[in-house]
């Protein structure tokens, strides 16, 4: 899956979810990265490389396993395939909506 399809999901999935993270979060993929900023009533959404609250580097194959609930982004942590800079509790507040 490419950028555009995943921050497609993204879109889809902030839809049930949106204020659950009240951070700003980006993830970085070998393609490019999404940014989401949840800290404000309509939450934003793009491509854009901006300042986050945190920072989650992860493969876009590993990424979409994710988001299908075929792994968790603890193993994925445990296992190096996941990478957080910045603040963990930001991080920790994904699991409720990735699982």
């Amino acid at each position: 899956m490419n950028l555009n399809d995943i921050t497609n999901r993204v879109k889809e999935l902030s839809k049930s979810s949106s204020g659950k993270i009240e951070s700003k979060i980006k993830f970085k993929f070998n393609d490019g990265c999404i940014f989401i900023d949840d800290t404000i009533n309509t939450t934003i959404i793009n491509n854009e490389d901006n300042e986050a609250h945190c920072t989650i580097i992860i493969d876009n194959s590993d990424f979409v396993k994710l988001l299908n609930k075929e792994t968790d982004s603890m193993q994925l942590f445990i296992s190096g395939k996941m990478k957080i800079e910045g603040d963990m509790t930001v991080a920790m507040k994904l699991s409720s909506i990735f699982g």
